[in-house]
């Protein structure tokens, strides 16, 4: 049905403008309410809406570089979990070159095994100390972007743990002489001293990592929380805005009433 079909006197159409006008603030008060946001889409405040999208955005950007450091964090950790493990076996050679000084050419020779058989269990782990594709014992690299266009990062090395990476020999001669087990000392002590700094560097590389990934945390929730204030509804201001639309609504619908009575009083006549 065409709006001319139906001809509403002066004061009907102007209530019912009116209340139609009211419906319209109502739907958008509600929608408010309900989404705890005054700004649902551009078309409400085209600045508000984009800048708080921009922080949003930047805000998921970070959130993933987030995780990234996340990752190479587990990454160095199992790096340095490798470490004292392959530290604890160096120890353990040690005391075996230890107690081989005062045995016998038999029991030296049953020790040269057991520290051949040490030397590949530290080859084994160093293989072994990977996380998600990255071993950092094994002269693996990993690079961490710490902001949203990579344009800052840190790249961490790795390096190899292995016995032939930390210039571990095998047991010479079966340590039948004091000089083999020197040797094999000396060796120990230097893959010992080779792993304390590595382990030094990695775990600073992890402490700069931690700070950037504690730093990204706040950043993402300053972003968040300024997206929020350029959105947000004040639940009390709509709040009091829907009851006086309903009281608006109310006395529009009173007045249209009245307005129809000067048609129904021709009824009368009839």
């Amino acid at each position: 049905m065409a709006i001319n079909d139906i001809t509403l006197a002066g004061g009907m159409r102007t209530n019912l403008i009116s209340l139609q006008m009211v419906s319209t603030l109502q739907a958008r008060t509600t929608e408010r309410l309900a989404t705890g946001k005054r700004v649902n889409s551009a078309v409400d405040d085209p600045s508000a809406y984009f800048a708080a999208q921009n922080h949003r955005n930047r805000a998921n950007d970070l959130a993933a570089r987030k995780d990234q450091m996340g990752e190479a964090i587990q990454t160095v950790k199992a790096a340095l979990q490798g470490i004292e493990g392959i530290t604890k076996l160096i120890e353990q050679a040690k005391g075996l070159a230890a107690s081989a000084r005062s045995a016998s050419s038999t029991d030296r020779a049953a020790l040269a095994t057991q520290f051949n058989s040490l030397r590949t269990q530290i080859d084994e782990m160093s293989n072994d100390g990977s996380y998600k594709g990255t071993n950092f014992l094994s002269s693996g690299n990993l690079t961490v972007d710490f902001n949203e266009d990579g344009s800052s990062s840190l790249t961490i090395s790795g390096f190899d743990a292995s016995s032939a990476g930390l210039s571990i020999a095998a047991a010479q001669n079966a340590w039948v002489a004091d000089g083999d087990i020197d040797v094999a000392v000396t060796d120990l002590d230097a893959a010992l001293t080779t792993l304390r700094t590595n382990a030094k560097t990695l775990a600073s590389n992890n402490g700069v990592v931690t700070s950037r990934q504690e730093f990204t945390t706040q950043l993402i929730s300053t972003l968040t929380t300024g997206a929020d204030v350029l959105t947000a509804a004040d639940t009390n201001e709509e709040g009091a805005n829907m009851l006086a639309l309903q009281t608006r609504q109310q006395l529009g619908i009173v007045a249209l009433q009245l307005s129809s009575q000067a048609q129904q009083s021709i009824m009368r006549l009839f």
